[in-house]
């Protein structure tokens, strides 16, 4: 019998878990979702590590502390060992599915350090350290989307790493992502590097881009406001794919294609329902188009294998409504630029606030064992 996540998969989304711990690897529970609930990659971020490594209830990172803070290392060094090391285990659970959709997905993310946001050059320098030290070919390398990120894209991709593209909010911002992409795919040829070895996601933020508009629209306090609220979200996303359609059917990209490269498949992100008023596979089920990928927490995978209704391609014929959306909203004066460039802002800080509380609490452990 068919399920939700088995449609939505035959409709041509590939469903990522946007989560990972030691724990769910070692008890059998990844290997379960992607048997059950057709889960075919992995994405991570700091905040999931935190939480992970500093749950009282997982018992898998202590060994590990242990032998850390008798080797003397420091936190970093700590977070980066017990980090690669879960996304190397993880990625060898997902190799069996890299092999069978010839290299596309079975992917996990490891995230560059949020302190680098705006270091492009020690973005590079990590993404590198990263992608040796991981050593596995299903690896993505997970670097933001900010001005400084745009050139360390290209660069890692002109050195033959797969990169997840993320923090993405604006249609603008997304064309500079994929202009970066192709940049560095026409560095890796010209230093002969096979291009379909590169893979690339771009992912979209969705659910944060209706959290902050609504907020905006609810000041406002009209009826036209209020009609508004909760579209933005899925306005922005679906002109997203546009872009990626017209951009990828390009003679620049063309060429690149017929030389091996992959295309860099838009990946949707922040899938969460923030209001209880809207149904909870709302940026699953209405988000639905071919060669995309869809990263849900396990609460949002576990509601659409439940109770999704997967009706087939939900993007592709409503371009006009979704402008007729951002139409409506500069109507009432929203300036949309600073809707994405607060959630940018906001997103990098979050992160990084994420990031030294991992540090500070595993720097606690490490001195708990000395």
């Amino acid at each position: 019998m068919s399920t939700p996540t088995a449609d939505l998969a035959a409709a041509g989304v590939s469903i990522w878990l946007d989560d990972l711990s030691r724990a769910r690897i070692n008890s059998g529970n990844l290997t379960e979702l992607i048997e059950t609930r057709n889960v075919v990659g992995v994405t991570t971020n700091p905040t999931i590590f935190a939480n992970a490594i500093t749950n009282p209830d997982d018992t898998s990172y202590d060994a590990q502390v242990t032998e850390l803070a008798a080797s003397g290392a420091t936190a970093e060094e700590a977070v980066f060992a017990a980090t690669t090391q879960d996304v190397a285990a993880a990625l060898d659970v997902f190799r069996p599915v890299w092999e069978a959709s010839n290299h596309v997905d079975g992917r996990v993310s490891i995230e560059v350090s949020p302190d680098l946001a705006h270091d492009t050059e020690g973005t590079v320098a990590q993404a590198k350290e990263l992608w040796a030290k991981v050593d596995r070919p299903n690896l993505l390398v997970k670097i933001p989307a900010t001005k400084a990120g745009l050139p360390a894209i290209a660069q890692a991709i002109g050195a033959g790493i797969s990169v997840n593209v993320t923090l993405i909010f604006s249609l603008e911002r997304y064309a500079e992502v994929i202009d970066a992409y192709l940049t560095g795919l026409e560095t890796a040829k010209a230093a002969g590097i096979d291009l379909s070895t590169i893979e690339s996601v771009a992912s979209f933020f969705v659910s944060r881009v209706d959290t902050e508009t609504d907020k905006r629209l609810s000041a406002i306090g009209t009826p036209e406001a209020e009609a508004l609220k909760s579209k933005a979200g899925l306005a922005n996303a679906r002109l997203a794919y546009e872009l990626y359609e017209q951009t990828f059917a390009g003679d620049r990209a063309k060429a690149l294609l017929e030389a091996g490269a992959n295309l860099q498949r838009p990946l949707w992100a922040s899938t969460g329902v923030k209001d209880p008023a809207l149904p909870d596979t709302l940026y699953v089920t209405e988000l639905v188009a071919q060669g995309v990928v869809n990263t849900m927490p396990e609460k949002t995978l576990e509601a659409t294998f439940d109770h999704g209704v997967v009706t087939g391609d939900t993007i592709t014929g409503g371009y006009e409504e979704a402008r007729a959306v951002f139409a409506g909203l500069a109507e009432l004066g929203i300036d949309f630029a600073d809707v994405t460039q607060v959630l940018e802002d906001e997103g990098v800080a979050k992160f990084i606030d994420s990031w030294h509380d991992l540090l500070t609490q595993v720097k606690e452990g490490l001195e708990a064992q000395r």
